[in-house]
């Protein structure tokens, strides 16, 4: 009896510099896996990230989420997740036409980074990092459905935004 090939191919093919991401990240299989460790990847080095530029930049100027309440949380963890996958989504469908999966991904990255830095400047120094995984989440799940490369996505932002949204919910601006 022959055997079928698998509907989900072993992996993305990413180029060197971005295989040493998380496995997890890569591999369309397990959700919650991709989950926990997409937020494990994000999450605390965006902070370091944030600390460490605000040590060397205290007076540059920071971003700023003038809500509070469910609002806050709201916008930060389903509103702007939503809105910012469907756009990154987009773009990463059109740049997968032009380029590789791993140079579709940073210039993804570079282009979010590019965007936040807009609102404060050194906003975008901490944002590539998880839009850099984020993009790399979409790619790999796009091999299930085109469904699950924005859902994949679209929750791991949430996760990641909620502690923040938390934190300004309650009157602290981070």
């Amino acid at each position: 009896m022959a055997t079928l090939p698998s509907a989900i191919p072993d992996e993305v093919q990413l180029a060197k510099p971005l295989n040493w991401l998380p496995r997890a990240i890569r591999q369309p299989d397990n959700v919650v896996q991709a989950l926990a460790v997409t937020w494990l990847t994000t999450f605390p080095l965006s902070i370091v990230l944030a600390l460490l530029i605000g040590l060397v930049a205290p007076d540059v100027p920071q971003p700023q989420f003038n809500m509070s309440g469910a609002l806050a949380i709201f916008l930060l963890a389903v509103f702007a997740p939503v809105v910012e996958t469907l756009i990154m989504g987009a773009a990463l469908l059109v740049l997968l036409r032009l380029f590789s999966p791993t140079v579709a991904i940073l210039v993804s990255a570079l282009g979010w980074g590019i965007a936040h830095s807009l609102q404060a400047p050194t906003w975008g120094l901490v944002i590539w990092w998880p839009f850099l995984v984020l993009s790399t989440l979409f790619v790999a799940w796009r091999q299930r459905s085109l469904g699950a490369a924005f859902l994949m996505p679209m929750v791991a932002h949430g996760l990641h935004n909620l502690p923040t949204a938390i934190l300004v919910a309650n009157g602290i601006n981070v």
